[in-house]
């Protein structure tokens, strides 16, 4: 029997225009499909009738996954491409697979032998790399920080020590309610002369990105309460 393939679906940022950030072969690839497997069933209905309003919300099978799920107990996701339907793998924002849960059902499917299609669509990773004008040849995605103030503080130095050594950008990300604590932070335990860039609300109306020695950020320090962003920094 032909397996499915599995599909790789962006969704936007934010609330912001389809039109502006997805090609049509994403609209079109939604439309075709009746099984997905996303990390929030609610907002990605919500997604689904968004971009194909005349789509039958009752002929759809989702499967929500979530960081907890084991990719053993995940076989039951994957049935109907086993079976030969196409499925897609729904991000709750940005590309799905990149600090996302999705990466248990992509491993899966590479070990079932099922075709992997990943679609065109917005990061807020590269987005905010692209945009720093840190070091894009040598970096590294860190994921989440410690949140103990003790053990926040040895990740910085840390991670400013390998970023000297190493001559490579790190970038991490925050809940959006703990992100002007985390700058605060990162202001307090970086160099002054350590190159941070915050990018936030990307591709949002709001949208904001800047790249400033530490020392400089002292004089105009952004609100980020609650706003989605992205920290990079280089030491130099």
């Amino acid at each position: 029997m032909k397996k499915g393939t599995l599909f790789l679906i962006p969704a936007p940022l934010g609330d912001t225009s389809f039109n502006e950030i997805l090609p049509e072969a994403v609209k079109q690839t939604i439309s075709n499909l009746t099984c997905f497997i996303v990390e929030n069933e609610k907002t990605a209905r919500r997604y689904i009738k968004r971009i194909c309003p005349k789509k039958d919300q009752s002929e759809l099978t989702v499967y929500q996954l979530n960081k907890h799920h084991k990719s053993a107990n995940l076989l039951e996701f994957i049935t109907p491409l086993l079976q030969g339907t196409d499925m897609g793998l729904l991000s709750e924002a940005g590309l799905p697979a990149v600090a996302d849960p999705g990466n248990l059902v992509v491993t899966l499917a590479h070990k079932n032998d099922i075709y992997v299609k990943p679609l065109t669509g917005p990061s807020s990773l590269m987005l905010a790399l692209m945009s720093s004008g840190l070091n894009g040849q040598k970096f590294s995605f860190e994921g989440y920080l410690p949140k103990e103030p003790a053990a926040l503080k040895r990740k910085i130095k840390q991670l400013e020590q390998l970023s000297a050594k190493n001559n490579c950008t790190k970038i991490f990300i925050e809940t959006p309610y703990r992100n002007q604590k985390l700058l605060q932070s990162l202001l307090k335990f970086l160099h002054p002369a350590t190159l941070l860039c915050v990018a936030c609300d990307l591709t949002l109306p709001t949208e904001y990105i800047k790249t400033l020695p530490v020392k400089e950020w002292q004089k105009n320090i952004p609100d980020l309460h609650k706003r989605p962003a992205v920290f990079l920094f280089h030491a130099g």
